[in-house]
């Protein structure tokens, strides 16, 4: 192999991270294809396999998934495409494909003999449902018909619930991102491991697990949950569900069980602002402070507990500013005094009062008004490329970069086709990095010996470390001695991404708590801390001040709103939320400027993020292993909304409307592909196509369907599914192949494969899904959990992380391990530089 070429020549693509790998993409729709745009964009070399007639999927979002690839025409039904397909394959250190299970070993290409054959190759398929689950894998897995089986559709939302909209539909492809964000992550920990050994790996990511692990704060579950984490709204849902209530509420009404802090007011100009400042110890107090409200309710008696981890009996008063949920007594009229100030000042001027008063809040925005944001702009987070067929077409930015070489990220090739000859001669001449000969098989973990310091609080950064966790690193989870958040932000939250992590507590604004975060930061391979680039400057981990403390380490930051450059939201602080708010999501959900609604679930946007950080960390572990330099990696939640968008984040001159379905009435894109009620009242999830409808016609009772025009299709199919139960058309369309499925919700699931913990990840129970009952969980608690099923691997072990120690309960360990002795810790116990626990009770009641 050819010399990895040096960070200085001068080509910008060289520096990138994965300069030097090949890939070839079989990848078909969003998932796979998506994998290799992000691999492109850190600079993998991609050649693109498509059939002659062109992509399945017929999309100008084709022009964002194909960047920087060279695309060629091949058939793989023919013996002359399989041998092309072979002999790229050979040429190439990756191979992506997401047909359903078996079909690629059919056409010729068997994943398995070519690893046999190349064992430094690292193969990746992503099917809609898993191989070995016998129920689902053949099913023809639509995007909408993964979501409808895995309850996305069902429950979504507190507010949907209530409304009495459930199941109710969305086009933002969840299933496939989470697998594009988890796959792309897995193969760059693959690579820096292979890098290791001369080893590759087999990954599968079903959609359908990857969905259930982006969704893993909606399932778990507690028993003795304590009624004080409970919202307006779920009181609400509980008192109607015992007394057999209608769920029938308008918007309207809905918008009086908010939480004051985490809702959206109207401005002077008639925008939505959206306000996220719960369960922080400052931020809900500055809002006040900013609006003019916070002297005038501290004058009403509104409480500030200073203990929100002690028993809620033994608070002094039944709330406490800055911790969730506020109680209806104190949010009722807060909430009323800040519609009133709301309405003084247009949303962007207060964008810039909760930007430059470091407290999180954002004006609602569709898509269309973010892809146009300046700060969209001027940080990279949309980039203009010159595509052959939509000249100047604006689309997403990378999700995740390097410091060294975010440029060339941020500048990604448009596009272009050539043969199966050009494609060998590019492979051939890319300088690759090289390979050791292969150690013998071995199933270690990917990241055994790879040690981690997360600094990270909420959702995204803390599972970016614990996504790292199940690859076999040391995770240790600092947080600080006294908490900033509430006990529903840090133990509920933590109960899902703290598994398998070292919790220690330390006062990092103390000078021994100082000299601690030095020591760690010093015995560390990665640091991972979710911030501004102004907060990481004033702890000192910017580039100067890591580099004296360990200049190995790689540091991995995410934040809200950045992007390769700097912006002018760079340092406003924000949350998943807010993020859905500022990108257009949120109005799209809702339906209209005057209904925004959060999407459906907890971290939708949040735990991407978070595999996008571990893609960034995978990608910087691969490049000091090549190149000896550490670099730094980045991501943020403003970059993920991209992929998460990505059927329609694009816009080019004669680009039609953005009117992808929107709104609680929306039940799908059309009439052949929407949710529909059967004669036994259950909702099933259609999802076909014009070249469906022959044989759709063939089943009894659809006999007309061709001759039915696309307008009254709709009509023609509720009537026709009215007709008969839901199992007798699952039947009927299975049986000709057409994609459908019955809306389920997370409950249900989670009680069907929940089996009691055992010690293994749940990736051989023979199902897309699992999940774990932890009768003997830390918290005192009986708690069932997701288990970590989105990667699947054939060599490699994934660890069954351990559940979530209490906070603190590692403090003492970890110090030790660094070099501090029992006198040390003692007296920084003493002092108050460090702390063992928070609170009494691991979940305080």
């Amino acid at each position: 192999m050819r010399p990895f070429p040096h960070p200085e020549d001068s080509d910008p693509r060289t520096r990138l991270p994965l300069a030097g790998i090949n890939v070839v993409d079989f990848g078909q729709y969003l998932a796979g294809p998506a994998v290799a745009m992000i691999l492109g964009d850190l600079g993998a070399h991609i050649v693109r396999v498509e059939h002659p007639d062109g992509p399945m999927w017929d999309s100008p979002a084709n022009a964002v998934l194909n960047r920087n690839k060279l695309i060629v025409p091949i058939d793989l039904k023919t013996e002359e495409g399989v041998a092309d397909a072979h002999r790229l394959i050979a040429a190439s250190d990756v191979v992506i494909e997401n047909f359903r299970p078996g079909v690629m070993a059919r056409l010729g290409i068997d994943l398995a003999a070519i690893r046999e054959a190349q064992p430094h190759m690292i193969t990746v398929s992503l099917p809609g449902f898993s191989t070995d689950d016998e129920l689902r894998r053949d099913w023809r897995a639509f995007e909408s018909v993964i979501a409808a089986a895995s309850g996305v559709f069902t429950d979504m939302g507190l507010n949907r619930v209530l409304m009495g909209v459930n199941p109710s539909f969305s086009p933002l492809p969840l299933a496939s991102a989470y697998a594009t964000s988890m796959a792309a992550a897995s193969v760059s920990i693959a690579l820096y491991a292979r890098q290791r050994t001369g080893r590759g790996d087999h990954i599968e990511v079903p959609l359908a697990s990857a969905v259930m692990e982006g969704l893993s704060y909606n399932t778990l579950h507690v028993e003795d949950y304590p009624q004080r984490y409970k919202t307006q709204r779920e009181q609400e849902i509980d008192r109607r569900r015992a007394e057999a209530t209608p769920f029938d509420l308008s918007y309207g009404e809905l918008q009086e069980l908010l939480d004051p802090f985490y809702r959206s007011y109207e401005c002077a100009d008639g925008r939505m602002f959206y306000v996220v400042c719960p369960s922080h110890r400052y931020h809900a107090k500055r809002c006040l402070q900013a609006l003019g409200l916070y002297q005038e309710f501290v004058e009403r008696g509104l409480p500030e507990e200073p203990d929100v981890y002690q028993p809620r009996a033994r608070w002094a008063a039944g709330a406490s500013l800055g911790s969730y949920p506020l109680p209806k007594e104190w949010a009722d009229p807060i909430a009323a005094r800040m519609k009133s100030v709301f309405l003084t000042k247009t949303a962007a001027e207060w964008d810039r009062v909760f930007g430059e008063g470091k407290f999180p809040g954002a004006s609602q925005q569709w898509l269309e008004e973010w892809i146009d944001d300046p700060h969209v702009r001027e940080a990279r987070l949309a980039v203009e490329v010159d595509d052959p067929e939509y000249a100047g077409m604006v689309q997403p930015g990378p999700v995740a970069w390097l410091g060294e070489s975010a440029t060339a990220s941020a500048n990604p090739r448009p596009r272009r086709w050539g043969t199966v000859a050009e494609a060998l001669d590019e492979l051939g001449r890319t300088p690759r990095p090289a390979l050791s000969a292969p150690l013998p098989e071995s199933n270690s973990p990917w990241l055994e010996g790879v040690r981690v310091l997360d600094l990270c609080n909420v959702i995204a950064g803390p599972h970016s470390a614990g996504f790292l966790a199940r690859f076999g690193a040391e995770v240790i989870k600092l947080d600080p001695a006294q908490p900033l958040y509430d006990p529903w932000n840090t133990v509920v939250f933590g109960m899902t991404h703290m598994r398998g992590k070292q919790s220690t507590l330390v006062d990092l604004t103390s000078a021994e708590g100082k000299r601690v975060l030095e020591k760690l930061v010093a015995s560390v391979d990665v640091v991972v801390w979710n911030a501004t680039d102004r907060q990481v400057a004033k702890l000192g981990l910017d580039r100067d001040g890591l580099h004296r403390l360990n200049p190995r380490a790689i540091f991995c930051q995410l934040d809200c709103f950045s992007g390769t450059q700097p912006g002018p939201r760079t340092n406003y602080l924000g949350y998943d939320d807010l993020i859905q708010a500022a990108t257009g999501i949120m109005l799209r959900f809702g339906g209209s400027m005057a209904s925004p609604e959060e999407h459906a679930h907890v971290g939708t946007i949040d735990v991407m993020c978070g595999f996008a950080a571990s893609l960034g960390i995978g990608a910087a572990l691969l490049h000091r292993e090549v190149t000896g330099r550490a670099d730094r990696a980045r991501t943020s939640l403003a970059a993920l909304t991209g992929l998460a968008q990505i059927p329609f984040f694009h816009k080019y001159p004669g680009r039609g409307a953005f009117d992808e379905p929107s709104g609680p009435s929306a039940r799908g894109y059309h009439a052949l592909e929407r949710l529909y009620t059967t004669r036994d009242g259950e909702t099933i999830m259609l999802a076909a196509s014009d070249r469906d409808v022959e044989r759709l016609s063939t089943i009894d009772g659809l006999g007309d369907l061709p001759d039915v025009s696309d307008a009254g299709r709709q009509a023609y199919l509720e009537a026709a599914f009215l007709r008969a139960d839901s199992d007798w058309w699952l039947n009927a369309l299975r049986g000709i192949d057409v994609g459908v499925a019955r809306c389920v919700d997370m409950v249900t699931l989670r009680n069907r494969y929940t089996r009691e913990a055992d010690g293994s990840s749940g990736a051989d129970t023979g199902s897309s899904y699992a999940f774990s009952r932890f009768t003997a969980h830390p918290s005192g608690h009986t708690v069932t959990q997701l288990d970590p099923i989105g990667v699947r691997l054939s060599q490699a072990r994934v660890v069954a992380p351990e559940p979530a120690e209490k906070y603190g309960a590692s403090t003492a360990a970890v110090l030790r391990s660094v070099g501090f002795s029992d006198d040390d810790v003692d007296t920084m116990l003493t002092t108050g530089a460090i702390s063992t626990s928070w609170s009494d009770e691991y979940l305080p009641s």
